[in-house]
Parts: C-alpha cells; structure tokens; sequence
C-alpha cells in the first residue's frame, strides 16, 4: 500500500490552529453581517432574531403544553415546573402521508384533535393553558407567536400553509375543534435547546445542534441587533439564531474544503449551499468517508483496488457507521469488518486500521470546524466562563466528538471556562421553557 497516498489525503483534511482561527474570523464577520441592517439582505448567516427575550431564571412555575413539530411524528407534551423541578408527560402522535400532502386545514385540524385528546387524558379539557411551539421548518419569525413557513421539507407538502402564519393557522384549528390553549411563542430546535439547559445552569449563553444538521444560537444584546423590528423595552436581550449552517455560501470557505466536499455537494440538491453544515454535520460525513474510501480503493491502496458496486453508491456509507467504527475498540475490529462486509466489501488486516484513520480524520475535522464557529460566538459574548447547550445525535453518539470540540476550545479560546452540557429534549421541555419565561414576563 503506498502509505503516502494515504497521508497525504488525510493531511488535506487537517485544519491547524492558524485555519481554525482564520474560520473563527470569517464567522464573526458574518455575524457583524447578518445583524446590521444595511448588509443583511447579502449576508449569508441571516443572525433572525427569536423574540425570546430572556432566559429562564429558575423562578417559571406552572402547568405548560409543548408541541413538537419536525417530522412524520410529532410529540405533545405536558410541562410541570416548580421550583426548579421539571416534570414531563408525552404522547406521540404519527402524520399519514395523506395528511402530510393534503391540505394545511387537515393537517392542522388533525394536531388539534391530538391536543384536544391528550389534554383530556390529563384532566385538563377545559383548561386554558400556555403552550410553547416547536416547529423545525425553514421560517420567517416576525415575533415571539408569529411564523411564516417558507417553504415544506422532511417530505411535506399540505397545501395552503407556505407563506402563512403557522400560528394563526393552529390557532384556527383549535378555534375549529374547540381546544382550549394559549399559542404563545413559536421556537426552533437551537432556541429549545439553550432554554432547556439555561433552566437549571444559568451561564448556559449558546445553544448548539451537532445531528443530522447543525446550527447554533445566542443570547445577544438588543443594542446589537440592527435588524430588530420589535420593542425596545426590558429585557434588554434577544436569542439571535445564527442559521449558521449557510456558513460559506459566499465561497469564503473554498480555501478549506477538500475535493471530497465538493463532490458531496455536487450531488446535493441544494448545491452550493449549507456548505458549513456539509463539512460538520451527521447527513454528510459518511459520505465523505465514502469518497475517500473509493478513491483509495480505486488508486489500489485499499480493499485489493477493488471497488464493490455498494461502496460505489452514493449515501450508501451512512455516519453510523463511523460512529460505529471509532467506538469499536475490540482486538479484532469486528464492528469495522461488520460494516464493511455490509457493503460488499472483504477488508484485509491491513486495510482496518486504515480505515478507522480515515473515520477519525473526517470525524474530527468537523468538531474542530464546529468549535471554530463556536469560538466566534464566545469571543462576541465576552464571558470568562460560560455554558453551551448541545443536542443532536452526532454529538450525543460518537466517541470523541465531545473530547475533540472540548480540546479544541481550549486552543481557540484559551482564556474562558466552556463547559459542553447535553440538552434534555430541547424541542420539548425547551419550547415550554420558552412559553413560561413568556408568561413570567408578561405578568
């Protein structure tokens, strides 16, 4: 095997500190970008501001509803919080593909008749009770409880909902189907995640997604927000999501990107977008691994030259199996020849530890892109120590994803305290958080 083939393909994916803080420049120009108001309509990383106001402060009491819209499945759930205590009860509730593709009226009169039965299987059919709205979609929030879909993903398309308010469209619902429920606030994924874990650990300033997609947020002040539409009044702070994953859409990360990222995004279909998001997150890094495996393959430095037809097809190594791989710490590799066989593939002795080479190097390529970004986020906020909420099954699943961000702080930021802490159902308990710390303020 010519062993500098293998080097040198994995050198092209090593960022040194230099690149990272050139990265961690680039990020922070961005944001500057994305908040002021002249240059926003071009900047890539949009920087909307939530219209959460504040963090949770411990004090929120109640009884919430939270609903989590994202997918095929969405989950209704009931929130207790007293005095620092979080209890939850939840119910899932499955979308046909009829109802994902009919019209937007049965869709949401289908979520309102799921909350009209699970408020009557907690006893609470005619209590009128905050509810706090996740919903994972690409939106344009024009405030706390107002959000326009701007466009179906995740496979759908009801009629008659993109370009409307989703609130007023679950409002009319409920009105409809006679459920009982205050709708008042409107939050993505990020957002529930920094609130989940700022309840309970109060310097927790950022909020990250590290799974199939990545994005991140931040508690921002308001006088730093050029593109604010809403009141100036108390609190003096907003929840800025960063939509950090268009990152390099204006071609600033091109010096950075290998061969191999840019034929994963050539076969994208939003090419030449996302690019930040291609190099990090849990829907692109097994296909990188994939490309790198059959040029090496194909050049003779693995597998005999011998490329099976799975190994050829696209998506066909899904990150998984990475994590699956780099966590694989038996004599034998026997995970690694699992997978591989899977695939169609018979790996010689040789070929494993190489194998797990390329894994690792496109692992923690993409925590030391995320942490890049994160550093940026850090240094805006100027705390000495501070807490970022992660969630996302990249981050929660793979071996070293968490050590290799936590190592690379250090480098980046050198100065601050940062402690990772896991979010518990951000989408959630998050998204009632949200609705508390609404109904806390406004009394």
């Amino acid at each position: 095997m010519a062993s500098s083939d293998v080097d040198g393909i994995l050198q092209s994916l090593v960022l040194s500190k230099a690149d990272l803080e050139e990265i961690s420049d680039l990020m922070r120009q961005n944001m500057d970008r994305g908040l002021n108001r002249a240059t926003n309509p071009s900047a890539v990383v949009k920087m909307f501001p939530s219209f959460v106001r504040s963090l949770p402060d411990g004090t929120e009491k109640g009884d919430f509803f939270a609903l989590d819209l994202g997918g095929s499945n969405f989950r209704v759930l009931r929130v207790q919080l007293l005095d620092g205590d979080v209890q939850m009860t939840s119910k899932v509730y499955k979308i046909s593909q009829g109802t994902m593709t009919g019209t937007g009226e049965q869709l949401f009169d289908y979520i309102a008749d799921s909350l009209a039965e699970f408020k009557n299987e907690q006893g609470l059919s005619d209590v009128d009770l905050p509810l706090g709205f996740t919903f994972s979609f690409p939106c344009k929030q024009n405030g706390l409880a107002s959000a326009e879909l701007v466009q179906w993903t995740k496979g759908f398309s009801a009629s008659g909902v993109e370009g409307k308010d989703v609130v007023v469209l679950l409002k009319e619902a409920c009105a409809r189907k006679k459920v009982a429920l205050q709708i008042v606030a409107l939050v993505n994924d990020t957002v529930g995640t920094l609130m989940s874990c700022a309840y309970s650990c109060s310097d927790t300033y950022i909020g990250l997604i590290l799974g199939t997609g990545t994005n991140a947020c931040y508690l921002e002040k308001l006088s730093n927000v050029d593109t604010w539409t809403g009141d100036d009044g108390e609190p003096r702070d907003v929840i800025i999501n960063m939509e950090w994953g268009a990152f390099g859409t204006d071609k600033s990360l091109d010096k950075f990107r290998t061969k191999f990222d840019n034929e994963v995004d050539e076969v994208t279909l939003n090419k030449g977008k996302q690019l930040y998001e291609k190099m990090i997150s849990g829907m692109y890094l097994g296909e990188i691994v994939r490309l790198i495996l059959v040029k090496l393959a194909t050049d003779g430095d693995l597998f005999g030259g011998q490329v099976s037809s799975d190994l050829k097809t696209p998506w066909k190594f899904e990150t998984r199996f990475l994590t699956d791989i780099e966590s694989d710490t038996s004599d034998n590799n026997a995970e690694c020849n699992t997978i591989l066989k899977s695939l169609g593939v018979t790996p010689s002795p040789s070929d494993l530890p190489v194998i797990r080479r390329v894994c690792a190097a496109v692992s923690t390529r993409a925590a030391r892109l995320s942490v890049a970004g994160l550093s940026a986020v850090v240094k805006k906020i100027g705390a000495a120590e501070l807490t970022i909420a992660v969630d996302g099954s990249l981050y929660k699943k793979h071996p070293t994803f968490k050590s290799n961000m936590e190592k690379t702080l250090k480098e980046l930021v050198p100065g601050v305290t940062v402690k990772l802490m896991l979010s518990e159902d951000g989408s959630g308990k998050g998204a009632a958080l949200v609705a508390a710390v609404a109904a806390r303020l406004g009394s």
